[in-house]
């Protein structure tokens, strides 16, 4: 294999080189690639098999968007990031050499990202595990995803379960570790995603953990069993209510402008569900993906929402294990010029768009 030969690494089980000292001419282009998510569909307190609660979440998987990173060695110990500022991912190229052996790799890493930062859909976290994999990819090697998420955790301070491409899994993300793999794949969703512009960028790291009370962890253990349950069964509905909850308890603790508007127009458009970023600035509609006339009508809720002065207003599909239902890229909607800066109304039930 030669030098400019690129290796794409997925995940798999460990494996380290022979010589923890091998020559840098066993080292490669490396590519690796993670996926977005759209906020989650269960965050909060959970029991492990430890007896102990750890915080932890289930991410709704958006993998129309994505980050590809991209590692050429050089004869340096110096890791160069393009854009520049991306420590993080910088940080994880070293711990992941370091974790396989090698000593004082260095070279260029190269992102290239459509995830929006700062919003709730993972980016930091997409970069970091997309360099992890192009780093183990450069070495020829292969990590298993719960080894990449420890690394992860150990670059960035703290992690979505990127790692695990989509898959169901309750992630703890300050520890890097699956509570619960669940029996199953998510059923399938249109979602209607959007943010208010007044509400802030989030830094996750930065943001105080919520400080849930007795009933509120109550009501994780009681949501963990019933997005188990839905998972199993391919209840799409039901994990939509578990989303709805879910919203409701971050409310208190992170708000999110017109929540309340969104919890009635999601009740009167249909929508199974109300899924929020629980740090960051997301909502989404949930719809099941497979409904007759789902897009038209998706595509209707989200012209109204642009039209109401929300921004990012996207419209996507999302399979099982991450995948795509349709090979079309999410739909964005946006005020046409002329009208931004206007308020209209939001539909009512009244309206046939929500028939």
């Amino acid at each position: 294999m030669g030098a400019g030969d690129a290796l794409i690494n997925q995940g798999a089980p460990d494996c380290r080189p022979v010589n923890e000292f091998a020559p840098r001419d066993l080292v490669h282009v490396g590519v690796g690639r993670a996926i977005a998510h759209h906020g989650e569909l269960l965050q909060g307190v959970f029991e492990a098999d430890d007896g102990r609660l750890h915080r932890g979440l289930i991410t709704m998987p958006f993998p129309a968007r994505h980050s590809v990173a991209t590692f050429r060695p050089r004869n340096t110990a110096e890791i160069k990031t393009w854009p520049i500022g991306r420590s993080k991912a910088a940080r994880a190229i070293a711990l992941t050499f370091e974790h396989l052996g090698f000593v004082q790799y260095g070279g260029d890493l190269t992102i290239e990202s459509n995830i929006p930062a700062s919003h709730g859909y993972g980016s930091s976290t997409a970069d970091v595990v997309a360099a992890i994999r192009a780093a183990a990819a450069s070495a020829g090697a292969a990590l298993s995803r719960a080894t990449v998420s420890h690394l992860a955790v150990a670059a960035e301070g703290a992690s979505d379960p990127a790692a695990y491409d989509g898959r169901a899994v309750l992630f703890a993300q300050r520890e890097g570790v699956v509570i619960e793999h669940f029996v199953g794949e998510y059923p399938p969703f249109k979602v209607v995603g959007f943010r208010h512009p007044s509400d802030q960028l989030v830094d996750t790291l930065h943001l105080p953990p919520a400080r849930y009370d007795a009933r509120e962890i109550e009501q994780f253990r009681c949501l963990r069993g019933l997005a188990a349950q839905a998972i199993k069964r391919q209840n799409a509905g039901l994990l939509g209510r578990v989303a709805t909850a879910s919203s409701r308890i971050s409310q208190r603790h992170l708000s999110k402008s017109r929540f309340d508007d969104m919890l009635r127009l999601t009740k009167e458009a249909g929508g199974y569900g109300l899924q929020v970023a629980h740090s960051g600035t997301l909502m989404g509609i949930l719809f099941p993906a497979e409904e007759p006339g789902v897009t038209e009508r998706t595509n209707a809720i989200a012209d109204r929402l642009a039209h109401s002065g929300f921004e990012d207003v996207t419209v996507f599909a999302a399979c099982a294990n991450g995948a795509s239902c349709s090979r079309a890229p999410p739909t964005r909607f946006l005020l046409p010029t002329k009208h931004r800066g206007q308020r209209v109304s939001l539909p009512t039930s009244s309206r046939p768009v929500f028939r």
